[in-house]
């Protein structure tokens, strides 16, 4: 048990990591899906289309979730991400505590990233990586640049962000298939969400066990 452990509550840094790890190889697991559906098929390019036809590009909201792949088949490259998704739900749940374990985490992002498993869901991961390389950790940066006034609030809106970004990633898709139109009018939005919610979740747990390990409790 290392010093910061000992301090009361949560370990916020490690719930972020977790769940946004998890988050990021489920999403993963989609585009691994959709791209075995494809047979096959061999990739025009190293970019592809996790979703094939009837689906357009220029029409679905989410753009028939672009990904990208080194594997000249649809379906290897939907089976490795598939593979890939499910070892970094396992690290991100199990794991990323480890030493190293988020660096580690974002390596598995990367090859996930090169196998087909999309575009946000890596970068999703990597955040959660980063996140991880935070755990038990004295966090001095943060300390030293964030202000008194700033860690309090931010310390006081955790786990909200993170809350509505596990609500937002469920949602999204079921949002697109009913209101396809509106999202991809709302383009800018869903990108501030996918990218913001996950960053606001990393700075709120900083901010939470900055004041776990000095014990200080923000008044909610």
């Amino acid at each position: 048990m290392t010093q910061f452990d000992r301090g009361r509550g949560i370990n916020a840094t490690r719930v972020v990591a977790s769940t946004l790890g998890v988050i990021a190889g489920l999403l993963g697991l989609e585009h691994g899906y959709f791209e075995t559906l494809q047979g096959n098929l061999t990739p025009s390019g190293i970019v592809i289309s996790a979703i094939g036809a009837p689906c357009q590009v220029n029409e679905a909201w989410n753009g028939c979730e672009p990904a990208m792949t080194i594997v000249p088949s649809f379906f290897v490259t939907g089976i490795l991400a598939i593979v890939a998704s499910l070892i970094v739900i396992v690290w991100a749940a199990v794991f990323v505590r480890r030493k190293h374990g988020g660096m580690v985490l974002i390596l598995l992002s990367v090859a996930q990233l090169f196998v087909g498993g999309g575009f946000s869901p890596p970068l999703l991961g990597m955040i959660a990586g980063a996140a991880g390389s935070g755990i038990d950790a004295p966090l001095t940066w943060w300390r030293a640049h964030l202000s008194l006034r700033s860690k309090h609030v931010l310390a006081k809106l955790w786990p909200w962000p993170l809350i509505a970004c596990v609500g937002w990633s469920c949602g999204e898709d079921i949002l697109g298939y009913f209101f396809n139109d509106a999202l991809r009018n709302l383009l800018p939005l869903t990108i501030v969400l996918s990218l913001g919610l996950p960053l606001l979740s990393v700075l709120t747990g900083f901010a939470s066990d900055i004041q776990r390990q000095t014990g200080v409790s923000p008044s909610y």
